[in-house]
């Protein structure tokens, strides 16, 4: 994003608008936390704000100031439509695909004539905003958010309400800042933000110590179903939709469960496959260490993509032959595998 570009948003921003906020689908805390900061940020500044979200979010992010005020695409479709009819300028965070918000609401964005703003941190940009802050090498939209900012020269905009909400987007994004991805600039912000308000000690508690009985229970089978294929570095876990419905999964439940397959030592490759009945598909996230890129995997086989060490991606195959296509794949990458420079 150049001067020209920054002076013609500062422009834009200059009088009051009616602007929406959209997140991908299934949004984390870092869609969440840079939507709704950027919401309070927009209202401070006399506009109109709306965040969109093409559905619900887990629980433990509820608690976010503003949350109580986003709309939902898809159970609140009417609401939705007509604040977005009303925009002048649309904010695409933490996405950089018109796809990621389901076709009901991509086809919605799609019939929109005013301007496209992307933020985002992921690879490969879509040519869809007419004004793009794209940098994969930052850990987080939320981050990229301050960063936009500073551009604008007003960071001192940031009050508490914004403070927790990139606070918690970047906490968060970084696995609690212990991804390569964290650099001395985000300690930095870090830092900045919890001198504008943001409980660091309150933020952890409420995203990470508030789980249910039944999602410690969940995790434990998909502890149990972990298979670890030592000779190709990798590990994955399996929940079918039985299981979920067992143990009363929640959104949200299954977040960063992938991690702890990651985590076994001289393990660099995990995944976990989801069984979704309702959306007949499977969900998949993919993590890894190192020099092999789950990103590129994903993209290639599995419809999704994200970043080198962190991506997603989805397969309208049973589950078990999604796990049999995994382990089929596998062999071809067992060179990038056993060579991934952090082992």
């Amino acid at each position: 994003m150049n001067r020209s570009e920054i002076k013609e948003i500062k422009e834009l921003l200059s009088t009051p608008k009616n602007v929406v906020i959209v997140p991908h689908k299934n949004p984390d805390g870092d869609a969440i936390g840079s939507s709704l900061a950027m919401y309070h940020y927009l209202n401070s500044k006399g506009h109109k704000a709306t965040v969109v979200s093409p559905n619900d979010y887990p629980n433990f992010l509820k608690w976010l100031p503003g949350s109580k005020n986003a709309l939902k695409f898809d159970m609140q479709n009417r609401q939705s439509k007509k604040a977005i009819a009303e925009a002048s300028i649309i904010f695409l965070l933490d996405f950089n695909a018109l796809n990621r918000v389901g076709d009901d609401m991509e086809n919605t964005l799609k019939e929109f004539k005013g301007i496209f703003m992307m933020i985002d941190h992921h690879q490969q940009p879509e040519d869809i905003a007419k004004y793009l802050f794209s940098d994969t090498s930052v850990c987080s939209t939320c981050q990229m958010l301050y960063h936009f900012l500073e551009k604008l020269n007003d960071v001192e905009a940031i009050n508490e309400d914004i403070a927790t909400c990139i606070y918690t987007g970047i906490m968060t994004d970084t696995g609690s800042f212990r991804f390569p991805s964290t650099t001395s600039t985000t300690h930095k912000i870090i830092a900045d933000l919890i001198d504008k308000g943001a409980d660091n000690a309150k933020i952890y508690n409420h995203v990470y110590d508030t789980n249910s009985y039944a999602r410690l229970q969940l995790l434990g089978r998909a502890l149990t179903n972990m298979v670890v294929i030592d000779k190709l570095k990798t590990a994955y876990i399996t929940l079918s939709q039985v299981e979920l419905d067992e143990f009363d999964y929640q959104k949200g439940d299954t977040e960063g469960v992938v991690n702890y397959a990651l985590s076994l030592e001289n393990i660099i490759f995990a995944a976990i496959f989801i069984e979704d009945i309702e959306q007949k598909i499977i969900k998949i996230s993919l993590r890894s260490k190192g020099s092999f890129s789950v990103n590129k995997f994903a993209r290639e086989h599995f419809d999704g993509g994200g970043h080198d060490n962190a991506a997603g991606g989805k397969s309208k195959i049973s589950l078990d032959a999604t796990v049999s296509k995994f382990l089929k794949l596998l062999p071809a990458y067992q060179n990038e595998l056993l060579t991934s420079y952090e082992v």
